[in-house]
């Protein structure tokens, strides 16, 4: 983490295709977890949803295993851990928001 960068507690929730097999799935949960320590976050609890249909189709998605991610983190990190996020092609959608 940088110095005198002020750290929050956040919430990502996570969408990841739900055509892979479930050890590719947890491969993903892995990296997400990953990602966020390697940017200084600390993971306070994961929370595993499961298979679950979508409101509206994503990439042509009709469902998707949803994966809830409480962790605290740098403000200047949530921006790079975003982008890491946007680049995993099994990943559909992430939000992460501020608790």
């Amino acid at each position: 983490m940088e110095k005198g960068a002020a750290v929050e507690n956040y919430e990502g929730l996570f969408i990841i295709k739900p055509d892979i097999k479930e050890e590719d799935a947890k491969g993903v949960l892995k990296v997400i977890t990953e990602a966020l320590v390697k940017n200084g976050g600390a993971v306070k609890k994961e929370d595993i949803w499961g298979k679950r249909q979508l409101a509206y189709p994503v990439k042509k998605f009709k469902e998707g295993f949803y994966y809830k991610l409480e962790f605290t983190a740098s403000t200047s990190s949530i921006a790079k851990l975003e982008e890491t996020y946007r680049l995993n092609a099994d990943i559909l959608r992430t939000m992460i928001t501020r608790r």
